[in-house]
């Protein structure tokens, strides 16, 4: 099923509603300050966050942090509703990104999928995405926000 979505990007007002929305879907970590991550993203040209509603004023069912390097797309906090998923709002805020990098020339998504979560790798397949073999580096740059073992 392909649900339509009105889509909009966050106002101030969504905010609280965005936050509760990644934490019912459980993509929040205690070293991600959810609230931090959309005030940088709003903060920037080359960022947003797009929320999905089934109807206009309507609540938060979907959302998904997009942004770009000039060259490459990623997504980031891609969420629906508990409540609602099975319905097609993942395939509608999915298009919805790749609509806003494709607005702004960008050619490209790539996306991280934690190796253990089976049922959202199947999603993004079902979706037309491919597994890339890479190998992804990380280096905390500030010792001070590395989780605890």
């Amino acid at each position: 099923m392909n649900a339509a979505l009105v889509i909009s990007e966050i106002g101030d007002d969504d905010v609280a509603a965005v936050v509760d929305l990644w934490t019912r879907a459980g993509l929040t970590r205690p070293w991600n300050d959810p609230q931090a991550d959309i005030a940088f993203a709003r903060a920037s040209a080359e960022a947003t966050i797009l929320v999905g509603r089934e109807t206009a004023g309507g609540p938060i069912v979907a959302s998904v942090m997009v942004g770009h390097d000039g060259h490459r797309g990623t997504v980031y906090y891609v969420s629906v509703d508990p409540d609602r998923q099975g319905a097609g709002l993942g395939r509608a805020i999915m298009a919805a990104a790749e609509d806003w990098l494709k607005a702004r020339g960008v050619w490209k998504l790539n996306l991280m999928v934690r190796t253990d979560n089976a049922a959202v790798a199947e999603f993004y397949r079902s979706l037309g995405y491919t597994l890339e073999e890479r190998l992804n580096f990380a280096r905390w740059i500030d010792p001070s926000k590395k989780p605890s073992a």
